[in-house]
């Protein structure tokens, strides 16, 4: 029940937007590039500008990937079986191998492990979110008509305003660079804003999501490998990981969390199955309130 608690706060405030979404309609695009071009990279700075890097973070990198390609390799099972088209398979990888770490991953970890666990699940965001900008990218274009995903994932990795955010926070670190407190006080208000601000924005996302002409079949192994799988495959990759059993229950926890929002504007912008990734992107996330907790239990 303590668990279940958690997640009200966050249901609440994804409800905020959803709510506010529906009775007022906002320009949810100016609102969410807001948050990813001007919030998210301070918040990213921030992180990177106080974090001190060990073997850790290469620990996670490298697990991120592996996790990614393990579920990939589970869509891809699956679509043998049941005879899957190119589409349909990219559409399947969209929806079931990326997590909501930013939106959702992010605010969860901050309430079960507080500062603390916030760096690493800042960290694994990042790294998350280069793996959909590059890995995620490419599929949304294989599974498009046009079809040119390398030169579309190295295009949008150069428009990813959070690696620059890191790579700026992590350069003045190593140049031992002092910000003064006038400007280290603007880029806290700004980066404690933006975990609130996202949040407000995946449940104004949710709200123009429509699940109609869902294929149950397709939507159920989607929910399967998101939900179910994916944090078993995290648990058995966090096995042979030589790092903090914290960090290892991040892991877990973040590879639990629902289909990320950012795979419907991939399948929207390459027309890669765009009404099932984003109908599941919608079902996985409601469903999360009842799967979560159960994860909760079995990894803390």
């Amino acid at each position: 029940m303590d668990f279940f608690l958690i997640l009200i706060p966050i249901f609440g405030i994804f409800a905020l937007g959803f709510i506010g979404q529906k009775k007022i309609g906002f320009d949810t695009k100016t609102i969410s590039t807001m948050a990813l071009y001007l919030m998210s990279p301070v918040l990213v700075f921030r992180t990177f500008y106080t974090t001190t890097f060990d073997l850790t973070y290469l620990y996670m990198t490298l697990y991120t990937f592996a996790l990614c390609f393990c579920l990939i390799a589970v869509v891809y099972i699956f679509a043998i079986i049941r005879k899957y088209t190119v589409k349909e398979t990219c559409g399947m990888i969209l929806a079931s191998s990326f997590m909501n770490n930013g939106n959702y991953g992010t605010p969860v970890v901050l309430l079960l492990f507080g500062a603390v666990g916030l760096d690493y699940a800042i960290i694994l965001m990042v790294i998350q979110q280069l793996v959909m900008c590059t890995v995620g990218v490419y599929y949304a274009a294989k599974g498009s008509p046009e079809g040119d995903g390398v030169r579309s994932a190295i295009r949008a990795v150069q428009r990813m305003p959070m690696v620059y955010g890191a790579a700026l926070g992590y350069v003045l670190q190593v140049c031992h660079v002092k910000l003064g407190n006038a400007i280290t006080e603007a880029v806290n208000m700004v980066a404690d804003a933006a975990i609130p601000t996202v949040m407000i924005v995946l449940g104004m996302q949710l709200a123009k999501i429509s699940v109609k002409n869902l294929e149950r079949e397709k939507v159920s192994l989607s929910l399967l490998t998101k939900l179910a799988i994916s944090p078993g495959i995290a648990y058995v990759l966090t096995l042979f990981l030589p790092v903090d059993e914290m960090v290892k229950q991040i892991m877990i926890i973040m590879a639990a969390m629902p289909t990320a929002a950012n795979t419907t504007m991939y399948a929207l912008q390459y027309n890669t199955e765009p009404e099932f990734v984003s109908g599941a992107t919608l079902i996985s996330t409601s469903l999360s309130l009842a799967t979560l907790p159960i994860i909760f239990m079995i990894v803390l």
